[in-house]
């Protein structure tokens, strides 16, 4: 990629820096203001009651350590789960609620409890892998979305035990599937009928189950932290940019990072590095000034995070030009992180 300087000199005269710190030279209230906490929702309340939780103890921390500082501004959780649904909800504080869609961009899984109505059939396997493909699906009646017929895909669909009236179902697949729609249609296709039982979120990307965090352990670390020991809070709450390990990486000088701060897109002689998988290839590829929804270009670019050498976010985009050229646009801003 095109070499670019990234002296501090760069830095605009007036004003604070807009850069943050590196991610792991973060001073607390500056991690519980762009952070994730990988939480384990518990069953009773919604995921809009935990996510206020989150943001209320929080912002009681950030008063008590930074009394003079903004306070979270609110919190943003990786997909909503049902009262009665637990695990995995990423939840974002502060300014990376912005990077909220990023979680529309990976997979999901789930192991689901499915009740049938009848003894399972002697084809219950064959019949339970026939869903394992691009399915069609509408949002159920009290869903926030629109209620029209729309595709997902189902990328792996196991058995993982039968018995009796019951199947333990793991199920990894694309973001915003209904699995309670899903085990219904299983129930059908059966012969017997079905509904889905218990459901717990085992990963979103990129994060899963093996760390997940419990509110009482984010309560826990905060009142540590107001103690003056951050150790605990540290592991609980991670920087932001953890959030976007599953996305393809441009990395631009401080100098290309901090035009990006006033909004402008990200220029060729600004990039240092990009992932392969950033890049569309084939028939997907951005010809010269094409944009993604132009003629020339009838698919989108990937989401990508674009990053400064030293790991800090600094904003979502789409490749729209040659990231090896000597001018021009690479990268257009779909949310500034800074």
């Amino acid at each position: 990629m095109t070499d670019a300087s990234d002296s501090d000199a760069d830095a605009p005269p007036d004003g604070e820096d807009p850069l943050r710190a590196p991610p792991g030279e973060r001073s607390v209230p500056e991690l519980l203001r762009f952070g994730v906490v990988n939480l384990d929702k518990p069953a009773g309340p919604s995921s809009h009651q935990v996510s206020a939780w989150v943001r209320d103890a929080i912002d009681e921390t950030l008063d008590a350590l930074d009394p003079g500082g903004p306070p979270t501004r609110g919190v943003a959780h990786s997909g909503t789960l049902d009262p009665k649904v637990t695990g995995c909800l990423p939840t974002l504080t502060g300014d990376a609620t912005r990077m909220a869609q990023v979680f529309l961009e990976g997979t999901k899984e789930y192991v689901a409890v499915l009740e049938l109505h009848g003894p399972p059939p002697a084809d219950f396997r064959e019949v339970v892998a026939e869903f394992e493909a691009e399915i069609y699906q509408k949002p159920p009646r009290k869903s926030a979305v629109s209620r029209r017929l729309r595709t997902r895909t189902v990328h792996d669909l196991d058995v993982l035990e039968v018995g009796d009236r019951k199947a333990l179902l793991r199920i990894r697949c694309e973001s915003g599937t209904y699995v309670r729609k899903l085990c219904h249609d299983v129930g059908l296709a059966t012969g017997v009928g079905a509904h889905m039982g218990h459901l717990r979120r085992t990963a979103t990307d990129p994060f899963d189950d093996r760390d997940l965090r419990t509110l009482q352990d984010l309560v826990d670390a905060l009142a540590w932290a107001e103690d003056g020991d951050d150790a605990l809070l540290r592991e609980v709450v991670r920087p932001a940019e953890d959030a976007l390990t599953h996305l393809p990486a441009v990395t631009v000088a401080r100098s290309a990072a901090r035009n990006v701060a006033t909004g402008a897109p990200v220029y060729a002689p600004g990039v240092i590095d990009v992932d392969d998988a950033a890049v569309p290839t084939g028939d997907d590829a951005v010809d010269g000034d094409a944009h993604p929804g132009d003629a020339e270009s009838d698919a989108e670019p990937p989401l990508v995070a674009c990053f400064t050498p030293d790991g800090t976010a600094v904003c979502l985009g789409r490749i729209v030009g040659d990231p090896s050229a000597d001018g021009g646009k690479v990268v257009d801003l779909e949310r500034v992180l800074l």
